[in-house]
């Protein structure tokens, strides 16, 4: 079988966590758009030949990408991705006000589908997309597709099913109009991955205290905790050990669950079990399960770059931990990108 020279644009592209994995995969990605100039140098930092062009995709012109990046309409080669921001249907509990703006990215990411008529589409995205599909716009989009000859095929997963060390349920897109054959990656048939199986000192992560910066490469950096904070962490039992113990206590104060959905806030993660999914505020032990299993402090940036597949050797170019954990929590974990990728250069 003739190997595919396939290339690709990666809309919303944040800190490269999808380009990397397409790269991973055999696939050139040539661009990298987004909105955040934030993303900017680390995109650019750890995707060598990929340009990355701050855009705000509401405003961009397709006769403007396409002279930009010298595209070609119907060309079998080409694959669009998008995955838009998507808290506005996400079905976590979370202020819509906010994330409102982003609501109708993949009907303007559509736009582009239209005009460049392109081989392959992918879309990766919440799965509250497709409960919501006649508003968020997934309905006209997979009718366009199939309309135009694409073969398409949508589900929603569990990325721990595909190499990630996360329960991480999303939504994927794969449709090709170069194929009558449905493509997708298969699950893996190994052991679902767990935390010790990517962080630890077995796996390269020296022991640190909370408020640890790392000015090296690694990033082995960790938020600092409060004395109460610290004292409440300290007290909870390694692997797995919630807060339960002390929300009674007089002296560390009592705090009400906040509804079902932020049970799990000032708690550990289990060694033997997945990662609860790495938000874009895994490095406070009050925003989640993201307490580490043993050691008094939440995860590192690198500890939650690695739960979400990203090389050890990426670098997140930021002033701050909390612009590191937006292009973390943000991201296409890398290694499920990978998948996706070698499922489309694969494909017959």
């Amino acid at each position: 079988m003739e190997k595919k020279n396939i290339k690709a644009v990666d809309f919303f592209c944040s800190g490269g966590g999808m380009t990397k994995g397409m790269t991973l995969a055999g696939i050139r990605v040539i661009a990298g758009i987004d909105i955040d100039p934030n993303c900017k140098e680390t995109y650019e930092a750890n995707n060598k030949g990929s340009k990355f062009i701050l855009a705000d995709v509401y405003e961009l012109e397709e006769k403007e990408l396409k002279k930009e990046l010298g595209l070609r309409k119907n060309d079998d080669n080409l694959l669009l991705i998008g995955c838009s921001p998507c808290q506005f249907w996400s079905i976590i509990r979370t202020d819509k006000k906010k994330s409102e703006q982003s609501k109708s990215l993949l009907i303007e990411f559509n736009r582009f589908v239209k005009y460049f008529k392109p081989g392959y589409v992918v879309i990766e995205n919440v799965p509250g997309i497709v409960s919501k599909k006649d508003e968020s716009g997934l309905t006209d989009f997979v009718n366009n597709l199939e309309s135009k000859g694409y073969k398409v095929v949508f589900k929603n997963v569990n990325l721990n099913d595909y190499g990630v060390p996360q329960t991480r349920k999303r939504f994927t897109l794969i449709a090709s109009r170069v194929t009558k054959n449905s493509i997708f990656p298969k699950p893996s048939r190994k052991k679902k991955p767990t935390v010790k199986d990517f962080i630890g000192e077995e796996n390269g992560f020296s022991k640190v205290q909370a408020g640890y910066k790392d000015k090296t490469w690694n990033q082995h950096t960790v938020a600092a905790l409060s004395t109460k904070n610290l004292l409440r962490l300290s007290g909870t039992p390694p692997n797995c050990g919630d807060s339960g113990w002390w929300r009674t206590d007089k002296e560390l104060g009592r705090l009400k669950y906040r509804g079902d959905s932020f049970k799990d806030i000032y708690s550990r993660m289990s060694w033997d079990k997945p990662a609860p999914t790495i938000t874009t505020k895994f490095f406070s032990i009050s925003n989640g399960r993201f307490g580490h299993p043993e050691e008094d402090r939440a995860i590192s940036i690198r500890e939650g770059a690695t739960l979400q597949t990203f090389p050890k050797r990426y670098r997140f170019v930021t002033p701050s931990i909390g612009q590191a954990g937006k292009l973390i929590g943000n991201a296409v974990p890398p290694e499920y990108a990978k998948r996706i990728g070698k499922a489309i250069v694969n494909s017959k």
